[in-house]
């Protein structure tokens, strides 16, 4: 092999090393960036009372914290277009069936949903149970959002569901799209915060 052909041969292999180093670097670096902005997007604030409501009522926290981001993006003054307020988006209706399921005192009034700890409380309540009367996450999720007696309603619609259990299609686009949100960030804070939660207790 001639001088000219081995060093020919020699920057060849230089520019594919080169540019391979370049690639996982980039792609490291576009990973973390990632990995960082979504950590920016999904903080995990509350704590406090999303650990000791989860507990009480048996929800998976990450649940809870998929829920008030996808609901309020954290702010415990949100009231959306028809009226539900504070972190986890609680109607009024809603707040009085809670109030009477959890015997609170009578002087609490739907005001107190701007209040971060019994927001999350009530919130934390109606996911365990909701959790409890379907026995799917989906299905729960669909229920926080659209209502019992809808999702009821598309469970016994052969069209939606063929074992009143699961459903097969959700009917209404904006409920859809709401559980494909909380799902999302569900697993954003699970992939971010499980490792150091398990590394930590």
């Amino acid at each position: 092999m001639t001088k000219s052909k081995k060093k020919a041969i020699y920057w060849i292999v230089v520019l594919v090393l080169a540019a391979a180093i370049v690639i996982l670097f980039g792609k490291s670096i576009y990973d973390y960036a990632n990995e960082q902005y979504i950590r920016s997007t999904h903080p995990m604030k509350y704590t406090e009372y999303v650990e000791k409501y989860a507990a009480e009522f048996e929800v998976d926290k990450y649940l809870i914290y998929a829920v008030i981001k996808t609901e309020s993006g954290y702010n415990p003054d949100a009231v959306s277009n028809v009226g539900a307020r504070g972190l986890m988006q609680i109607m009024e209706p809603t707040f009085d069936w809670i109030k009477y399921r959890l015997g609170d005192d009578e002087s609490l009034t739907y005001d107190s949903m701007y209040d971060p700890e019994t927001n999350i409380r009530y919130g934390s309540y109606l996911i365990g149970y909701l959790m409890r009367y379907y026995g799917v996450q989906d299905v729960a999720v669909c229920a926080y959002h659209a209502g019992i007696g809808n999702v009821d309603s598309w469970l016994e619609n052969e069209e939606y569901s063929n074992d009143g259990v699961y459903l097969l299609k959700i009917p209404t686009s904006d409920t859809a799209h709401y559980l494909d949100k909380i799902k999302s960030a569900e697993k954003n804070y699970i992939k971010l915060y499980k490792t150091e939660d398990e590394q930590n207790g």
